[in-house]
């Protein structure tokens, strides 16, 4: 007699499947919330302003803080209106105030952010000039951090608007090579000059072609797919690091 397979309890799936639900939240809330949207772009936007004025390090840190902060209250919220809608299709006033309350969150973290923003880059404001691009230059740290943040935040936009699968396996573009080619981007600039330039440069490329091809190898993505990530993170890490 065959027994039946058993369906995974919670706090059974592995740490990896509970990522992947994770990132499908993510994916999803980005997908279908147009506020959210809205959020990522304005991260991206914050961030390489942060870049043009050269904030320090402990701004930038709160600065991604405050993001992270909009981020989740807007999931918050996104995710209590599917529960009232899955718990009742009539309209009840207490289903109205928790939506509304709801609502009310993400608006007082939005006002929030703001005044963060404010209050840290105000001061820097003003037109660039020479100095303030050579300072962004020597802290190649925070350049290659605003860059890996922008290449993913990006990415994750690009598999909401092209309605990629929604999961953490496979879609357009894919990921893994965005991240793969921002970081030989990012250790070519970094080491250039040095004695062992050339050498960085090329292990870091043979590190993100691995990463594509086991991708491409894997069924997760296709080649098309995968270029796509690739292009999308060297483009954007050359453009953050050559132009700004």
């Amino acid at each position: 007699m065959v027994k039946e397979a058993r369906k995974p309890l919670k706090g059974q799936q592995g740490v990896g499947r509970s990522f992947e639900h994770a990132y499908r939240g993510v994916v999803s809330a980005v997908r279908t919330q147009r506020n959210m949207r809205f959020h990522v772009v304005a991260a991206v936007g914050v961030l390489v302003l942060s870049l043009l004025v050269g904030v320090s390090e402990l701004e930038l840190a709160v600065l991604v803080l405050t993001i992270l902060v909009v981020f989740v209250t807007e999931m918050f919220n996104t995710a209590l209106e599917f529960v009232v809608d899955l718990v009742t299709t009539e309209y009840h006033p207490l289903a109205k105030l928790a939506k509304d309350v709801s609502a009310g969150a993400v608006l007082v973290s939005s006002v929030g952010a703001l005044l963060v923003g404010y209050l840290v880059l105000a001061d820097d404001l003003g037109p660039l000039s020479l100095e303030t691009l050579n300072s962004i230059r020597r802290w190649p740290g925070h350049l290659t951090l605003v860059s890996l943040g922008v290449v993913v935040l990006v990415v994750v936009l690009g598999k909401a608007l092209t309605r990629s699968p929604n999961s953490f396996y496979g879609g357009m573009p894919s990921g893994h090579a965005a991240v793969a080619f921002a970081g030989w981007v990012a250790a070519s600039f970094i080491a250039a000059g040095g004695r062992y330039a050339g050498l960085v440069s090329l292990i870091s490329l043979l590190m993100a072609l691995l990463v594509c091809q086991s991708r491409v190898e894997s069924g997760i993505h296709s080649f098309y797919q995968v270029v796509a990530g690739a292009a999308i993170g060297a483009l954007l890490t050359v453009s953050i690091f050559q132009f700004l």
